[in-house]
């Protein structure tokens, strides 16, 4: 294959050797397989803001913090050089969350560095040592089914307690690696203190996994973790060895109850037929 530029640098640099493989391709980056001395990792390779649309971003963008006043400014005035800045803080967010959550703990990619505008990082693998597979493209078991649950209902209390919420969190966003789920994607993390949706995104990414993994055990459709989680993040009792029960009790008084189950139930089908459209669309890339 031709050596994409932006990876072409970092062979020039001694970054890695070799690039072996594109892995996936998405609306925000591509990935490569790539050989780093004796390691294969992969390359996450961001796509121009050209091809992107900043407008979609509005929302997860509230809340995040800008590294100086001048960037701040021009971001806000939507200037040529606030557009070019916005697009390496969206970079950069992704890179950062990594380390951040890879310190406290979450199930993520190790990552390696980020070099000319690529992350570098670990590659994960099956009990095979084949790329891993996504959930969404894995049949589970009931009891399978279940133990993940846990497992990324426990990486989202992690993110939680870092003051981070993933933001579009989904069977596609989860491989899964020989000793369990790994959470990926991160560039568009959202600040859980700074932004006015954070509730509603939280508990979509929840909801999200819920969805799917329902259908294998069904019983965890009756589950209520995000609302329980945002309640204890809300009154700063949320730690990360807090045992969740996932259940939840509203003040009925102040919340209309059958609302709130119905458009948690909305969310839950809206993830479905999302997950759908997603994977018919990959069908027909391939």
């Amino acid at each position: 294959m031709k050596t994409p530029p932006q990876l072409q640098v970092l062979i020039d640099d001694g970054v890695i050797d070799e690039v072996l493989r594109p892995l996936k391709s998405g609306k925000e980056a591509a990935v490569y397989v790539v050989r780093s001395g004796d390691e294969v990792r992969c390359a996450k390779v961001y796509k121009d803001m050209a091809q992107r649309s900043f407008q979609q971003r509005v929302q997860y963008q509230e809340g995040r913090k800008v590294r100086g006043s001048r960037e701040a400014r021009a971001i806000g005035k939507a200037t040529r050089y606030g557009r070019k800045q916005q697009e390496a803080e969206w970079k950069n967010t992704e890179v950062d969350a990594l380390y951040q959550l890879r310190e406290a703990g979450v199930r993520v990619p190790e990552p390696f560095g980020y070099f000319h505008g690529v992350l570098v990082m670990e590659l994960v693998t099956d009990a095979e040592g084949f790329s891993a597979a996504r959930l969404g493209e894995v049949e589970l078991t009931e009891e399978q089914a279940r133990q993940f649950h846990a497992v990324l209902v426990q990486q989202v209390k992690l993110m939680l307690c870092c003051g981070l919420i993933h933001g579009d969190l989904s069977p596609y966003n989860v491989l899964v690696g020989p000793d369990g789920p790994i959470v990926i994607d991160f560039p568009q993390v959202v600040s859980a203190a700074g932004n006015n949706a954070a509730r509603s995104m939280l508990l979509r990414d929840v909801n999200n996994l819920t969805a799917y993994l329902g259908r294998s055990a069904p019983e965890l459709l009756d589950t209520w973790y995000g609302e329980e989680m945002w309640e204890l993040f809300q009154a700063g009792e949320l730690l990360a060895d807090t045992q969740l029960s996932g259940e939840y009790t509203p003040d009925e008084h102040a919340v209309d109850l059958d609302g709130v189950r119905e458009a948690i139930n909305d969310a839950r089908e809206m993830a479905l037929i999302r997950e759908q459209g997603r994977r018919e669309a990959e069908e027909e890339d391939y």
